[in-house]
């Protein structure tokens, strides 16, 4: 995943010429005039040594123009998603303003990193540079118009991240790499049908594929109505399976005993830090009651189509399931609820499109408001009765999903061959 980056700062401080200096290119609009930035501007680069990363370039934090309202709650949003929070400001500029970011930034836990920009105006003095960098945080002065220096000043923004990024990025946690042992074997199971996007895999599949190689396995991918014959190839059985959701009955079926396996959204469940949260929660599908509110939320924003997985199947799974019918709500991208307490269960999506912090934040937030969370690949794992199989490369993760049925479950058994229609 890429790191995220968001710009913070008053209006006309330069934070859109920081992007530009930054990139190298005119990313974001500038201008003299304050408010120029109307939206996050979003600008996705590769910022060797540190890696992949996405700036958020937010509107300014004292906009008093009409669309205020709106420009700052855009910029409130951003704090969700920013993994480490830049505050532009410029020499001898340090109030409210600055002040509000530092302490939003400190209050969440957000690494922060000063950009004194407009350095060819003003000259800032020690006692400035001093108070900006108050409890150890990094402070680069810097001219975004002087191009003659931008090395410069790039090479001293890209220490300055590197001193505060969060450890899980610099050290991304495997995917599949810790459950398969070098030179083992991972089969990938991948529907190519009306959902899947032309001429290309999905994010989870291609993170999974490339975790697979980075970790010396071999990876196999192939269709579910090729997966029987791909197995009977191999001369020995695969060291792990890992399926699409909605055809985890039918690999689980397919799958011999001794075989682990498991599914992508399952996976990313654990990658993004939430697997044992979600586990628990799916659990509760048990419990759900007529006319309770389900919340299906997805992190992209595809257009749906008429057999949609969240919009649709998982609906019609819920209801053959429970035996009657729900009020479920469907959200995507970023417009998630602010408050979760009128929902009896969120069902979540593997959030291939969110970063850890992001997810991590629901999930805090629906168990602020006492809503169990889970997500696709359990819920449908568990709708279909295999959920204990595919749970079962994750020890902790099964234990914490069995204590949660056995103590709040009302009784309410899966059908033992788990044959829910598609």
């Amino acid at each position: 995943m890429r790191l995220q980056i968001g710009l913070f700062g008053r209006t006309n401080v330069g934070k859109s010429s920081f992007l530009n200096m930054v990139a190298g290119q005119d990313v974001a609009l500038t201008s003299p005039v304050p408010g120029t930035t109307t939206d996050v501007v979003e600008k996705a680069m590769e910022l060797l040594p540190v890696g992949p990363v996405m700036f958020l370039d937010t509107g300014g934090v004292d906009d008093i123009s009409v669309l205020s309202e709106l420009r700052l709650m855009r910029t409130a949003k951003a704090f969700d998603r920013a993994d480490v929070a830049v505050l532009v400001t410029e020499p001898e500029v340090w109030g409210a303003s600055e002040e509000l970011v530092a302490s939003e930034a400190a209050r969440r836990g957000i690494p922060l990193i000063v950009v004194v920009n407009k350095t060819d105006q003003a000259t800032p003095s020690e006692s400035f540079l001093a108070r900006a960098g108050k409890g150890g945080v990094s402070v680069i002065a810097c001219s975004s118009k002087n191009m003659r220096s931008r090395d410069l000043y790039v090479c001293a923004f890209k220490d300055a991240l590197l001193k505060v990024c969060p450890e899980d990025f610099l050290r991304t946690p495997a995917i599949v790499g810790d459950l398969i042992p070098a030179g083992g074997v991972v089969v990938l199971i991948v529907p190519i049908d009306i959902e899947a996007p032309k001429g290309r895999l999905i994010l989870p599949q291609v993170q999974t594929l490339r975790d697979a190689l980075d970790h010396d396995a071999a990876a196999l991918v192939v269709k579910e109505t090729d997966y029987t014959r791909a197995l009977a190839r191999l001369n020995a059985p695969p060291d792990l399976v890992v399926c699409d959701s909605q055809v985890v009955d039918r690999m689980v079926a397919e799958t011999p005993a001794g075989v682990a396996c498991t599914t992508f959204s399952i996976l990313f469940a654990r990658f993004k830090g939430g697997l044992l949260e979600e586990a628990r929660g799916a659990a509760a599908i048990a419990r759900l009651k007529p006319g309770d509110r389900v919340l299906i939320a997805e992190s992209c924003s595809h257009h749906a189509l008429e057999d949609d997985i969240g919009r649709v199947k998982i609906p019609r799974w819920l209801r053959r399931y429970t035996g009657f019918a729900l009020d479920v709500n469907v959200c995507s991208g970023r417009d998630y609820p602010a408050d979760l307490a009128d929902y009896a269960l969120v069902i979540h999506c593997g959030a291939c499109m969110l970063t850890r912090r992001e997810m991590l934040l629901r999930i805090e937030q629906a168990g602020a408001r006492g809503v169990p969370i889970t997500n696709y690949g359990l819920c449908i794992s568990f709708l279909h009765g295999v959920l204990d199989r595919v749970l079962s490369p994750f020890p902790a993760a099964l234990d914490a999903f069995r204590r949660a049925k056995a103590s709040g479950c009302d009784g309410k058994e899966v059908p033992r061959d788990g044959a829910l229609a598609h």
